[in-house]
């Protein structure tokens, strides 16, 4: 049981798929010995459950839970609002300023001196 626990850690540290084939070489045992052992075949079908097919294998303790993801979503959830907010913020600032100048731009043509008829 050792060598085949042993085996189920080195295949998920290297990020391996975890099945009873390759856990059976790996521990240098049968296939029929890992499933009659409850405590081993468990494991291997947790893993097995857990793992999902990428590129580059992710170890179980290195994957996210879901807890964790959703954790992660709500963070970016937060910090996209405030950034809309900082955004909007901004362009109403903007705005004003923008109005601001137009606004004393056209208050200064008025005001220049004229041509009146005078001499």
């Amino acid at each position: 049981m050792v060598n085949a626990t042993a085996a189920i850690q080195e295949l998920d540290r290297a990020g391996q798929p975890i099945t009873f084939q390759a856990v059976a070489e790996a521990a240098g045992v049968s296939r029929s010995w890992l499933y009659r052992d409850p405590e081993i075949r468990a494991e291997i079908e947790r893993l097995r459950a857990t793992s999902t097919v990428t590129a580059a294998p992710v170890p179980a303790r290195e994957r996210a839970s879901r807890e964790s993801l959703r954790q992660q979503l709500e963070a970016l959830r937060t910090e996209l609002a405030e950034l809309r907010r900082d955004n909007k913020l901004l362009r109403d600032q903007l705005a004003r300023r923008l109005g601001e100048e137009r606004t004393t731009a056209t208050w200064g043509q008025r005001r220049t001196p004229t041509t009146t008829g005078r001499s």
